[in-house]
């Protein structure tokens, strides 16, 4: 059963908490985060590395000692009493009065699930908790930037309910698209 905030909201395969990080689940963020790293440079290794660890553990340490209103928001999800996922939601800033965009209150959700925990619930778990924590704040349009190759994180984020954003072409300056 899903459990957040201490109230039931569906039946899954595996009994979940989503609930806010706290600084214990440090450890658990930043093995996370480097599995994540990982997964992300077998799919594109151009694109993607391996960061320091250090530096993911000063970064998780900075965000789960700020304030309740920061600009990031973190959720893990518990399962047999491990940390076996987490949600990342970091608040975007308005577009600014001379772009055309419409300004609206927008956050991007990157969201890592244990390679075991995955096809459980977990994930959906953690994005309906980070979809209700971002309304709450409100934030009235999640964005979850995928990598092209990342075909199971497309077809996860579509079940989620997600639909296309746009689409960011990359190019290295006198190169081509396979130089990027």
């Amino acid at each position: 059963m899903l459990v957040f905030g201490g109230s039931v909201c569906q039946p899954l395969p595996v009994r979940i908490l989503v609930r806010a990080a706290r600084r214990e689940d440090l450890s658990a963020l930043v093995r996370l985060r480097l599995a994540n790293a990982k997964r992300h440079i077998e799919l594109d290794p151009t694109a993607h590395r391996l960061p320091d660890a250090d530096a993911v553990h000063r970064y998780f340490q900075d965000v789960l000692a700020a304030p309740a209103t920061a600009d990031v928001l973190m959720l893990v999800a518990e399962a047999s009493g491990q940390v076996v996922g987490m949600a990342e939601v970091v608040m975007l800033p308005e577009p600014p009065d001379h772009q055309i965009l419409v300004p609206r209150r927008a956050a991007q959700i990157h969201t890592v699930v244990l390679e075991d925990y995955r096809g459980k619930g977990v994930g959906q778990a953690l994005v309906a908790a980070a979809e209700h924590a971002a309304a709450d704040r409100g934030i009235s349009i999640l964005i979850a930037p995928i990598s092209a190759p990342n075909t199971d994180a497309l077809d996860f984020y579509a079940r989620a309910g997600f639909g296309e954003h746009g689409i960011l072409l990359r190019k290295t300056p006198g190169g081509t698209t396979t130089d990027a």
